[in-house]
């Protein structure tokens, strides 16, 4: 995880009178993938079928938990993933449900995530991959008043 999070499109220091801060926010490089992963899986699936199923197009992440891939964003189709109870919607980023399983809320209570797309190889589960590009994730840690705010 890079210790310098990228700039975002979005306001780091949001007026915390008014507002909890985003959990999850990206960077005009990610939004600018994620718009065209849509744009792609959208034209194949029409292609597909007559009666497209906004739901099963639908571009969905769920960040990892470790192992394999490492602790990367997953960016998938939603009718390819199988949600559970116990993965948490924390945000939207460009249009896309953003995925947070529940063991890992705790470790990342005091963070924002944030979302940026690289040249390079990403995940193989991942859409982007072979395209080039990855998503990566590096973390900006909340200040107490944006803590409190979020535990309200």
């Amino acid at each position: 995880m890079a210790q310098n999070p990228p700039k975002s499109n979005q306001n780091l220091n949001q007026d915390s009178s008014q507002t909890p801060p985003k959990r999850v926010i990206a960077t005009q490089e990610a939004l600018a993938l994620i718009s065209r992963l849509t744009q792609e899986n959208n034209q194949e699936h029409n292609q597909e079928t007559k009666n497209a199923d906004k739901q099963s197009s639908q571009i969905i992440f769920v960040q990892s938990g470790g192992c394999c891939e490492g602790s990367v964003p997953i960016c998938t189709l939603r009718s390819d993933f199988a949600l559970g109870e116990a993965d948490i919607l924390i945000g939207n980023i460009g249009g896309a449900d953003f995925y947070l399983h529940q063991s890992m809320l705790e470790y990342y209570k005091s963070t924002q995530l944030i979302i940026d797309a690289k040249e390079g190889f990403g995940s193989e589960y991942s859409l982007e991959y072979g395209s080039g590009w990855k998503f990566e994730l590096s973390l900006r840690l909340f200040g107490d008043e944006e803590i409190a705010l979020l535990e309200q």
